[in-house]
């Protein structure tokens, strides 16, 4: 059995001061991946006894950012998806294991008004593109902030959130091509019907506290994975970010 986490921190430095190391511990994962880290190299100093770490750093200070720990060392390791325009920004990390890929993704905000979804379905398709050439070689395991409530059940409020970012018909449009091109969502596996469990809140309107959230945190795998699924769940009870950790357990 292999525990896999993935966590947006939205900033690590400040998540450490809130427990991170705590639930890390406890948790075990065999390999926990970060989006959002906000920072550059040497700034944080993590005692993660057991782990090989791997970061990939924005260019620009205090933004993006990921990171993946594992208890196994990797393959190989390689950053962004070999693309110059997409790679600045630390957005991806991919781990090759013996029998998978493994892919932490922080997957580019549209932004308000908009003003980047232009440039996020760009980002989509080559990142699309970019799975399914590993899958030639080998099944895939995808994590992250992909920045999409891929349908009305996946956020609390649909109908107000229409035309805004991360809930466009466009990128629902986008996650509906990657899971159609051979991937499957796995907590929608385990729980096809399940509302009301979210993995970000803003920090505005009390909106955790109203469980006012969005599914966009997710655990994506090639269908040749689906007879492995052990369990998928969303750690709602966990703080120390605006978004909280989500799990998946596979044999």
């Amino acid at each position: 059995m292999k525990k896999f986490i993935s966590w947006n921190v939205n900033g690590l430095r400040a998540c450490v001061t809130k427990g991170f190391l705590d639930f890390f511990n406890e948790v075990n994962a065999d390999v926990f991946c970060l989006q959002e880290t906000k920072l550059q190299a040497g700034q944080i100093d993590l005692p993660l006894d057991g782990y090989h770490m791997y970061w990939n750093y924005a260019e620009k200070k205090g933004y993006s950012g990921t990171a993946l720990f594992t208890k196994e060392e990797p393959i190989s390791v390689t950053y962004g998806l070999g693309i110059e325009e997409h790679d600045k920004e630390g957005r991806v990390i991919t781990a090759e294991f013996e029998d998978y890929y493994f892919v932490t993704c922080y997957t580019p905000n549209s932004k308000n008004e908009l003003l980047r979804l232009d440039y996020r379905m760009v980002w989509e398709d080559a990142f699309r593109e970019y799975l399914k050439n590993l899958e030639k070689t080998k099944p895939v395991i995808v994590c992250g902030d992909l920045n999409v409530a891929h349908n009305e059940i996946d956020l609390k409020n649909p109908k107000t959130n229409r035309k805004n970012a991360g809930f466009t018909d466009e990128e629902r449009g986008k996650m509906t091509t990657l899971l159609d091109s051979g991937f499957t969502d796995t907590f929608r596996y385990f729980y096809p019907d399940r509302e009301g469990i979210y993995s970000w809140w803003s920090y505005r309107f009390k909106a955790r506290e109203k469980n006012a959230g969005w599914r966009i945190d997710y655990f994506l795998t090639s269908k040749a994975l689906d007879s492995r699924l052990v369990s998928a769940d969303i750690h709602t009870e966990v703080f120390g970010s605006d978004h909280c950790p989500v799990e998946l357990v596979i044999e």
